[in-house]
């Protein structure tokens, strides 16, 4: 029957009130018991089950390699894939060892009540000495809500006799139990091996009745600096904590100075770009009432004042769609297949290229893989590129809309034979209210937030773009999105 040494031992002597302790406390402990070990250089026989991390197979190592004395190592761990007992000092067929100084691995079944525990157990003519702890079950939930924290172990120590003995019959207990389950079947060596090590058990493993108290003193004095150490780590880490803290705020505070002077600046920006229309339209609307206004002013005048108008609202819609990306940063990833959205926006737009005498043509193949991107900001992208194209394309031009596959993105291509952007207004585009202006006495309208936008979805799914131009030869904006990759979180719109 498997058993918890946990609970032997506290059937034995049960404890006044159950000790929490971290990882670290108990490692400190490991600790100080191997540095009065190894600085009295004591023989002893060591049980051992500790966490697989080296900074704790480091300290009974440390033993292993200085202590200069006679002595044997047994380490529990459970059963592999292969399972084996792999010695330093292989025993031989009778339980002797090969070996002054024997490593022995105990493998563990799998199922064992052992595997949430670890303990320390030294048994010396002149010292008996227990560490336990046990590892409690916490449920799913609160796993993930305490997933930084550190869950803190049950823990006890004890230096008397009946309950180290409880906890060695529990070992002895345990290893009959693993000997039982099948994968012990697969290697004779082990069966033979531990065999022989519990028919002779009570022979090998003695707990001394009354321990030495001058070495009780020295252990205490051990955990005692072990204490101390810690608790000069844990200060030294508090002040770099503190140190790194202080410093992430001084960045946090020089960013939200950035972050105000940017907005300085926009605000600045937005009401200049507000305040220019506006005064076009003051202009506009004092010239219409002169009574000497001819019929083809008053046009001219009433078209300025439509111009300003769209131009006013393009301005106000491209703020606000500027505004609630700045609100939902994040948005649920979509599987959307170009070929579902790029012919829809083509079609709105046929009417307009026609009516301006511009030939506007698409190739997305529906074989395409889906890209990950929200459908409506795809939607978007291909509204404000093309919609860019056929106003910046003269009568009788061409606009082309293509697609194709480019490694783990799908390019999406927006070639126009339209005037063209000169090489010292590209790096400029994708500012804010940036417009193209390509005659002193032409002046092309809008809100100069359409490319900004752009980009800002691009680079919030992943995706990028350019733009190759030449004036008077046309443009081409490339944009790369990337290749979904099909996951629970993205699902394809229906």
């Amino acid at each position: 029957m498997d058993v918890s040494l946990y609970d032997l031992a506290i059937s034995v002597k049960q404890p006044l009130q159950p000790l929490l302790v971290s990882p670290a406390t108990l490692l400190s402990l490991v600790g100080s018991v191997i540095d009065l070990l190894v600085e009295q250089k004591i023989p002893a026989t060591l049980w051992v089950k500790l966490p697989p991390e080296e900074i704790w197979q480091a300290e009974i190592r440390r033993y292993h390699e200085q202590v200069g004395v006679p002595h044997t190592i047994y380490t529990c761990n459970l059963y592999t894939d292969n399972p084996q007992v792999t010695t330093e000092g292989v025993m031989n067929q009778q339980g002797k060892s090969a070996d002054s100084n024997p490593v022995v691995s105990i493998p563990l079944a799998v199922d064992s009540q052992l595997k949430r525990e670890y303990f320390l157990l030294v048994l010396s003519p002149h010292l008996g000495s227990l560490i336990l702890a046990h590892r409690r079950r916490i449920k799913r939930h609160q796993r993930l809500e305490n997933a930084e924290a550190k869950t803190p172990l049950l823990a006890m120590k004890s230096f008397e006799q009946p309950v180290i003995q409880r906890v060695l019959d529990g070992i002895k207990q345990a290893i009959v139990y693993s000997l039982s389950k099948p994968a012990a079947q697969t290697a004779s060596l082990q069966q033979t091996t531990l065999t022989n090590l519990l028919a002779d058990w009570e022979d090998r493993f003695t707990c001394p009745a009354i321990n030495d108290p001058v070495l009780l003193g020295e252990l205490l004095v051990k955990q005692i600096q072990q204490q101390d150490e810690i608790r000069g780590n844990v200060n030294a880490r508090n002040a770099e904590i503190a140190a790194t803290k202080a410093l992430a705020l001084e960045l946090q505070n020089q960013e939200l100075l950035n972050t105000l002077n940017l907005k300085d600046d926009f605000v600045n920006e937005l009401c200049q770009e507000l305040r220019t229309p506006l005064a076009h339209m003051k202009m506009a609307l004092t010239l219409l009432n002169s009574p000497q206004l001819k019929i083809s002013q008053r046009q001219r005048y009433l078209q300025m004042l439509n111009t300003e108008c769209d131009r006013q609202n393009s301005l106000i819609n491209g703020l606000l769609d500027l505004m609630q990306l700045d609100r939902s940063t994040e948005q649920t990833a979509q599987m959307i297949r170009l070929s579902d959205v790029v012919p829809g926006v083509v079609s709105t737009y046929q009417p307009l290229a026609q009516e301006k005498g511009v030939m506007l043509a698409y190739t997305v193949p529906e074989d395409l893989p889906a890209v990950s991107c929200p459908s409506s900001w795809l939607k978007q992208i291909v509204i404000n590129l093309l919609h860019n194209s056929i106003k910046f394309t003269p009568t009788g031009g061409q606009v082309w809309v293509r697609s194709r596959l480019q490694g783990d993105y799908a390019q999406l291509e927006f070639r126009d034979t339209g005037i063209g952007i000169a090489s010292s207004d590209i790096p400029k585009i994708f500012d804010r209210f940036y417009r193209i202006r390509p005659a002193a006495s032409e002046d092309v309208g809008g809100a100069g937030l359409g490319l900004t936008i752009v980009q800002q979805l691009l680079l919030r799914c992943g995706g990028s773009i350019s733009v190759k131009s030449r004036l008077a030869e046309g443009s081409s904006f490339k944009v790369l999105l990337p290749v979904a990759i099909l996951e629970s979180n993205l699902q394809l719109p229906h």
